[in-house]
């Protein structure tokens, strides 16, 4: 507490002689500040202690305004060991939601806004890859096949080997399509004289590229489900104990072989929801992309489909092969109805 300005005036002392307190704008922060002289810059060093109750965005954000408040300004910023992903992204979509911008953007270009918007990179090159908790503990053997170039997928693909295969083939080709989806959707929200429909399009986009995500992890769960029927095919099968413990795992590996591609087949028909809302709401000159995503949705729809049906071939589980050939069926009458209503609308645009 002061007297007189809140910035300058002199401290208001209690009975013991000690400063009055009163409560200040950031909860769950242990902080100080002091002057550098040799720099001509004043520093804060802040120990967020929850960034459930102050993110760091927010933190970032107050000290910005108390510097212009005092007429100067912040010139960067520095995390001191590693930070949560999320902590960038949510700080990514708080800085995007300012420029009225869509949220619904790769988890790359996301950290990239974060890491500028934050100030990140001045005092020394912020590189994610060793900054970032979630990218030093990842395992790079679990995204073998998203991480190849376009190149190199198609190369692994035509090589001599059962795997990657139509699954991940067909997983591949429905990322694809949302991706598009999700171009229309970007381009709608940041439309010139759309201003006042920047959420509406942003939200699209953001359905999209969570289907996007999930698709992008099944190209490699795919070509994962293989190689655990393999492993299981692989087990010994000398005693008769050991052939019972064999047909039980080669049969939850034929499971999860036809459980991957059914999800695939969700995910596809649920992205067509996307593709009908740009072709009948977003950018007009885009009409032509909604409409080609759709017919990668329903490819990769149909190709899962195929890889569900000859998978179960082999399963001996009657009553799970039931239900799961009904929920193709049907998912494959719905991917077909929406792409026809799709294209309708399209080639009524173009």
């Amino acid at each position: 507490m002061r007297n007189g300005d809140p910035l300058t005036g002199k401290p208001i002392l209690d009975a013991n002689g000690e400063p009055k307190k009163v409560p200040g704008k950031l909860k769950a922060v242990k902080g100080i500040g002091w002057y550098i002289e040799e720099y001509g810059i004043a520093q804060l060093s802040l120990n967020l202690t929850d960034i459930t109750v102050t993110p760091v965005h927010i933190a970032f954000d107050e000290a910005c305004k108390s510097a212009a408040e005092r007429g100067i300004r912040v010139t960067g910023s520095e995390v001191v060991g590693l930070i949560p992903k999320q902590s960038l992204l949510d700080a990514a979509d708080f800085f995007l939601k300012r420029q009225e911008r869509s949220l619904g953007i790769s988890e790359r270009e996301k950290i990239k806004i974060a890491v500028k918007s934050l100030g990140l990179d001045d005092l020394a090159p912020f590189d994610p890859q060793k900054k970032v908790i979630e990218y030093m503990l990842e395992d790079a053997d679990g995204e073998r096949l998203v991480r190849m170039d376009l190149k190199r997928f198609s190369e692994e693909t035509a090589a001599e080997s059962p795997a990657p295969g139509g699954g991940s083939v067909a997983a591949y080709v429905g990322v694809l399509g949302v991706a598009l989806g999700t171009m229309v959707a970007n381009l709608s929200a940041h439309k010139r004289g759309w201003d006042a429909r920047w959420e509406e399009f942003s939200d699209w986009a953001v359905k999209g590229e969570k289907l996007r995500n999930e698709l992008l992890y099944l190209v490699d769960e795919d070509t994962r489900s293989f190689d655990r029927i393999l492993a299981a095919l692989g087990l010994p099968k000398g005693s008769d104990e050991e052939k019972k413990a064999r047909k039980a795992a080669i049969t939850e590996a034929t499971k999860g072989a036809i459980n991957t591609p059914l999800r695939t087949m969700q995910v596809c028909v649920k992205s067509m929801d996307l593709m009908m809302a740009m072709a009948t709401h977003g950018l007009p000159a885009s009409v032509s992309d909604a409409g080609v995503g759709a017919l990668c949705a329903r490819t990769g729809a149909l190709a899962a489909y195929l890889n569900v049906r000859i998978n179960c071939a082999g399963l001996d589980d009657a009553d799970f092969k039931t239900k799961v050939l009904a929920e193709v069926e049907a998912l494959k009458s719905k991917v077909d109805a929406l792409e026809a209503e799709v294209m309708t609308l399209v080639l009524g645009k173009v």
